[in-house]
This record gives C-alpha cells, sequence and structure tokens, in this order.
C-alpha cells in the first residue's frame, strides 16, 4: 500500500492527465461517433436478441496499439505506471464515448493483480502489457460482491462450480477467479479458453456491454496460475476495492456528460410554440441541475482517484462517496435526457437510449446509491 501524502494541487490532474484525456477524447469522436456505435450495438431491436456481444475489434486493437490497456500497470512489470487520477480520465473518455470494448475490467483487474506482489501476479500483468485483456470473476448466485462469498471451489487441482455477473466475458482472454480452498480465499488466472469452462451468456439492457455466468466443471489449475492465498487474497481485493468504484464512477461521469451535452443541444434546435424549447424553464432548469449533479459526481470522483495514490487508507471511503453520488446524478439525468427529448427519445432509433441502459447497468453494478451509503456508515463509524 502506498504511503499516506497530502493531496496535490487540483488532484493531479496536470499537463500529462490533461494529454491522456484529450487524447482519448479525439479518438474515440474520429473512430466511434454516436451513429456508428448505435449501428455497432443496436442493429438489432428485436427482443430475442439474447446475450449478444457486439464489438469492433479492429478498434480494440488500436486501443491496445496506443498502450491504455497497460496505464495502470507498474513500470516494474513494463506498464506506463500511470496515477489512478490518469486512468480515470482515460475512462471518463470510455464512458463518454459508451464503447464497447473489456477496458474498465482489464483495469480493474490490474489493480487486483499489482496488489498481489507474487511471481504468478507479475506474470498475469506481463500479459496485460503483451496486450491480453482480463475480467475479475467472484460474485455469487445472489449477486454479492462481498470478497468471501464466491461459489467456487477449489478441491484436488480443479475448480467447480459457477460465478455470476462477469463483465465483459465474451471479449477477455482471461478471467481472475475468486474461490475457497480450505475456506480460504484464493485468487486463480484462468484461460477464457480452459477446458472445462462454459461462458453462458446473459441477456442484458446494456447494449454496449456484454456480461455472462462461467460454469466451471473440473478446470484443472496449478501453482503457477495461483496469484494470491488466504489473508494476501483479502488484502489485495481490499486494496482494489476503491479503483474498481472510481473506474466505474468515471464512466458514469462520461457517460452523463454525453447525455448533458446531447440533450442541451437538442434544446438548442428543437422549436416548440415559435420558441426553441430551451427557452422554457420546465427544460432548462432541469438541464442546469443535472449539470450541477455531474459536477458534484466528478469533484468526488477524482477525489477518490487521487486519494488511492495519496491517501491510501481514505481511498474506499472516498470511492463510495463517488459511487453513490454519481449514481444520484445519472438517475436524476438519464430520466430528464429521455424526458427531454420528447416523443422521439423513447424509440429505438434515438442514441439517448444506449447511453440510458448503460447508466442503469452502471447504476446496479457494485452496489447501488442505497448500498455505497451504507457500507461507507460502516467504514465511517468502524473508524
Amino acid at each position: 500500500m502506498a504511503q499516506a501524502t497530502a493531496q496535490p494541487k487540483n488532484f493531479g490532474f496536470g499537463e500529462d492527465e490533461r494529454a491522456l484525456k484529450d487524447i482519448a477524447k479525439k479518438f474515440f469522436q474520429d473512430n466511434l461517433p454516436t451513429n456508428q456505435l448505435h449501428s455497432l450495438v443496436a442493429a438489432d431491436s428485436s427482443a430475442m436478441r439474447g446475450g449478444q456481444c457486439c464489438w469492433d475489434l479492429g478498434l480494440w486493437q488500436q486501443v491496445v496499439n496506443l498502450g491504455w490497456l497497460m496505464a495502470a500497470v507498474p513500470e516494474r512489470a513494463g506498464g506506463l505506471g500511470m496515477s489512478a487520477v490518469a486512468v480515470a480520465g482515460l475512462v471518463e473518455e470510455v464512458g463518454q464515448a459508451a464503447f464497447p470494448c473489456p477496458l474498465i475490467s482489464t483495469l480493474n483487474t490490474t489493480y487486483i493483480l499489482k496488489a498481489c506482489n507474487s511471481q504468478p501476479a507479475e506474470q498475469a500483468l506481463g500479459y496485460i502489457v503483451q496486450g491480453k485483456s482480463f475480467s475479475y470473476a467472484s460474485c455469487n448466485r445472489h449477486g454479492s460482491w462481498e470478497h468471501i462469498e464466491s461459489d467456487l471451489v477449489v478441491e484436488n487441482g480443479v475448480i467447480n462450480g459457477s460465478v455470476y455477473f462477469v463483465q465483459d466475458a465474451q471479449k477477455v482472454d482471461y478471467f481472475l477467479v475468486n474461490a475457497k480452498t480450505d475456506s480460504k480465499v484464493v485468487l486463480y488466472v484462468i484461460d477464457a479458453n480452459a477446458q472445462g469452462l462454459a461462458i453462458n451468456p446473459n441477456s442484458i439492457v446494456d447494449l454496449t456491454r456484454d456480461q455472462a455466468t462461467l460454469v466451471f466443471n473440473d478446470v484443472a489449475v496449478d501453482a503457477s496460475q495461483l496469484v494470491a492465498s488466504g489473508a494476501e487474497s483479502l488484502n489485495a481485493l481490499a486494496t482494489a476495492t476503491a479503483a474498481w468504484l472510481v473506474l466505474l464512477s468515471a464512466d458514469m461521469c462520461g457517460a452523463a456528460e454525453w447525455q448533458l451535452q446531447t440533450t442541451a443541444e437538442y434544446a438548442r434546435t428543437r422549436q416548440q410554440f415559435d420558441r426553441t424549447i430551451g427557452f422554457f424553464q420546465a427544460v432548462k432548469h432541469p438541464l442546469v441541475e443535472f449539470m450541477i449533479e455531474i459536477d458534484q459526481a466528478r469533484s468526488l470522483l477524482y477525489n477518490a482517484a487521487c486519494a488511492i495514490d495519496h491517501e491510501p487508507d481514505m481511498a474506499e471511503q472516498y470511492a463510495r462517496m463517488a459511487k453513490a453520488v454519481a449514481n444520484d446524478a445519472v438517475g436524476f439525468g438519464s430520466r430528464k435526457s429521455v424526458q427531454l427529448h420528447g416523443g422521439i427519445g423513447f424509440t429505438w432509433e434515438c442514441y439517448v437510449h444506449l447511453y440510458l441502459k448503460r447508466q442503469l447497468h452502471s447504476q446496479a453494478l457494485l452496489g447501488d446509491a442505497t448500498y455505497q451509503r451504507e457500507k461507507l456508515a460502516k467504514l465511517v463509524l468502524s473508524s
């Protein structure tokens, strides 16, 4: 764990961080405009479309070539070793583009692996540097993200059981799975093509992501795949928790910015009663309120991201504050973005539905606002 230091000015968001964010924004503007995103993920409007995984593998390879996959990988493992604030800025742009990809899942896993301090973990970080993607698999059948509640069991060198709600499962090369052996939590790296592993896609509301249940049937593992065990596993997961919440909050803030700007532009151009609808207080006031809520969420987001590197003891507390407020902001803003588009906002052809659905998925992921505040209260009272 990093040593606690005073937070730098502007949360440490300097020229390098701004440059990365600007490059990402330009990349998505040039390569994934919203009409192209809609054609990619919403070509099939059937209610029976199932757990389709729609993404542009060529565009993903460009992202890998840019080095973004290894942004959080420490320099000791050949990565860029960028600050959590820089990574959060990058993920904001991913959210604003609603980019279908396993970047966030891989970044989440990176924070676990670099907290493990084991040779297999370093080897797994090396895979990420080589361009391989990861997703962390932990949820039990009830959707719990608690670190000790996985349904997977390791006995006699094989893993059995199921793990649920795994993000980007159809896109990644490897899974970092949370399992139990002799009542101890263990973390193993598993190849997505491992014999005995079945990936069963889920049908979810979010068209820009995919999710699946992993079923393990005598999947063989050995010591070279074990990245952490027992207390080391729990310590690594506890250390990485803040980063997961920060990156998800960054995605939500980025998507919310797209919702705000798109709806504001519609209000400036759509005319009703011989005036643009933005003239009316019933339209302009909700937009201003949404802007304020995004700013509040973004402020908490970067405070939490900065704490990961400078105030690690406070990082989880700040991150849960950020996720709770981000949930509130996007809950309000998503409803208004559809409502203020009028009748067209409810149609499949209107792009706002892509972001509404992404935000609905993000709100539930890792726990809603009520859950975050309950966890936050326990953290505050325990300290």
